[in-house]
C-alpha cells in the first residue's frame, strides 16, 4: 500500500521524524496501525516517546493514514 511507505520508507524516513531522529532512529515495520521503531540508545527511545503525536501528525501530513501508534524499542547489538 501506498500510504504504509511513508512512515517506513527510509528516503523519506528524515521528512517523517527530522533528520536529528532519524540519525537515531530506523523504522522496523507497521503492524496493526502501529509503527515500530528502533532507537540506538536509551536517550534516544526516550526522546522518540515524548515526540510520538508530532511524529504520527508530520507522517500523516505525508500521506500516511496507516499509522495511529508508535512503539518504540531498543536496537539490539
Amino acid at each position: 500500500a501506498q500510504s504504509v511507505a511513508v512512515a517506513i520508507d527510509s528516503a523519506r524516513w528524515p521528512e517523517v521524524v527530522g533528520p536529528e531522529l532519524a540519525a537515531h532512529l530506523q523504522p522496523v515495520r507497521v503492524r496493526e496501525a502501529t509503527l515500530v521503531v528502533a532507537a540506538d540508545h536509551p536517550a534516544w527511545l526516550t526522546r522518540c516517546r515524548m515526540e510520538v503525536d508530532r511524529i504520527i501528525a508530520s507522517a500523516r501530513a505525508l500521506g500516511d493514514t496507516t499509522v495511529e501508534r508508535i512503539e518504540v524499542v531498543l536496537q539490539r547489538p
